[in-house]
């Protein structure tokens, strides 16, 4: 069972930067337009929904525990990696829970941009981040 199997604290990390880092890129992104407290809450709300190992993983990240920057392109930077490197390791290490992490970070992307038409600047966001997690 895959929530048997034990990543290092190093991976569950990158697991953890990679989820929560989208939704603080996500929430920087519609703050022009947009709460981006709203998406921040409904990123990480869908986030903490998440089953299966990658659940697990989520569920541990520290409270507080922030991505930071101090722009956009500096959370970019550690984050866009971040989701490649998490599809990587999970394909490596436990081949069945990739898809539950790339099911999961879309998930909670598209509920913390449930908005009608996301603006531009959100959607270049989502289509950058889904486009890392495809790198992998």
């Amino acid at each position: 069972m895959a929530n048997d199997i034990a990543l290092s604290e190093p991976d569950k990390r990158t697991l953890q930067v990679a989820a929560y880092g989208a939704i603080t890129l996500l929430s920087a992104a519609g703050a022009a337009g947009g709460s981006p407290h709203r998406i921040a809450a409904d990123g990480s709300i869908a986030l903490g929904a998440a089953t299966g190992m990658v659940g697990h993983v989520l569920a541990g990240c520290p409270r507080g525990t922030a991505v930071t920057g101090k722009s956009v392109a500096e959370v970019a930077d550690s984050v866009l990696p971040a989701l490649t490197a998490a599809i990587t390791l999970l394909k490596k290490q436990v081949p069945e829970e990739a898809d539950n992490f790339r099911g999961t970070v879309l998930t909670a992307i598209r509920s913390a941009s449930r908005q009608s038409r996301p603006s531009p600047v959100v959607a270049d966001m989502i289509q950058k981040i889904t486009e890392a997690l495809d790198a992998a």
